[in-house]
């Protein structure tokens, strides 16, 4: 499983409530007519995040895909067919944006349970496969799923753990923690 992510905010020219209502539409158009390999998405709100500056709330989207020839198959769905009215009129209302590919590597996804986005980098003194089972361990114990950064493809640091919880600090290093608000979960 794949993700692609992308982080916009809106431009002041339109009110908070109608730019959620438009991309909340896309979302929903997306999910009713889905492009092969596309399997859904979900919608979190951000105050902040530590790699973007703006004075507007932040939107994070994930659209999950099986592979990463959905993702090509995803990019001209988007934008395409009866999915075009509703990406043009959120696009339009956006301010600016930037995207990540990630991977699923541990847990089960239920974005209806995650509060905290906890991003961290591998410390250079672990290997790939040890940072792997340090996490599968801590989501055994704590619940949540991670992600992992594709081909550094993204602004963020390399790993997210979605949390249902606010465990202590974990001990990777660099660990940012994010509050989540969930604004979108498609089935």
């Amino acid at each position: 499983m794949l993700a692609y992510v992308f982080w916009h905010w809106r431009t002041q020219n339109i009110a908070q409530t109608a730019y959620q209502s438009q991309l909340i539409a896309f979302h929903e158009i997306l999910q009713q007519h889905k492009p092969a390999g596309f399997e859904r998405s979900f919608i979190f709100q951000h105050q902040h995040v530590p790699w973007l500056t703006t004075d507007t709330e932040v939107y994070e989207d994930w659209y999950l895909v099986e592979n990463f020839t959905a993702l090509e198959t995803l990019n001209q769905g988007a934008v395409s067919g009866p999915r075009t009215t509703t990406h043009n009129t959120v696009a339009q209302h956006a301010a600016g944006g930037i995207a990540g590919i990630y991977k699923l590597i541990a847990g089960t996804i239920d974005p209806h349970t995650i509060h905290t986005a906890h991003w961290f980098s591998k410390p250079a003194e672990l290997t790939y496969t040890q940072q792997h089972t340090q996490i599968q361990t801590a989501i055994t114990r704590l619940g949540g799923y991670c992600w992992q950064r594709q081909m550094t493809l993204g602004p963020t640091p390399e790993f997210c753990w979605h949390n249902p919880t606010q465990p202590p600090q974990p001990c990777w290093q660099d660990c940012q923690d994010i509050p989540l608000q969930v604004l979108r979960v498609g089935h």
